[in-house]
């Protein structure tokens, strides 16, 4: 079997139903990768939150060494660069409260705290 025909074998295997995948897939690099929609965050991508978070990022601006990882990974682009005090901010207005800016941050300055109702 050529390389080219295996490349669409493995390509199905991504395709398939959910009992017919395997559990763990293998590719020999990036290129046997279907193409996947990448998008670069956007505040407010998926909309404003609302009322239905029930934790949000806490920062704790003593610990923060200013790395940026939390900016990095937001999926939803809500953590800003305070110019003028050279912090970073979260958006709530747009925050999912999904987690992922604290399970980044190297030093664990970011909490995720129980939303206040």
């Amino acid at each position: 079997m050529s390389k080219e025909k295996n490349k669409e074998k493995s390509w199905e295997k991504i395709r398939a139903p959910r009992g017919k995948r395997p559990l763990v897939q293998c590719y020999d690099g990036f290129s046997e990768l279907p193409p996947i929609p990448v998008s670069i965050p956007q505040k407010g991508a998926i909309g404003e939150t609302g009322d239905w978070r029930t934790y949000k990022p806490v920062i704790d601006q003593e610990n923060c060494i200013k790395c940026g990882r939390c900016y990095m990974f937001c999926p939803e682009g809500t953590v800003e660069w305070d110019k003028e005090q050279e912090i970073y901010i979260i958006d709530y207005v747009y925050c999912k409260g999904c987690g992922i800016c604290a399970k980044e941050c190297p030093k664990d300055a970011i909490e995720m705290k129980l939303e206040d109702k």
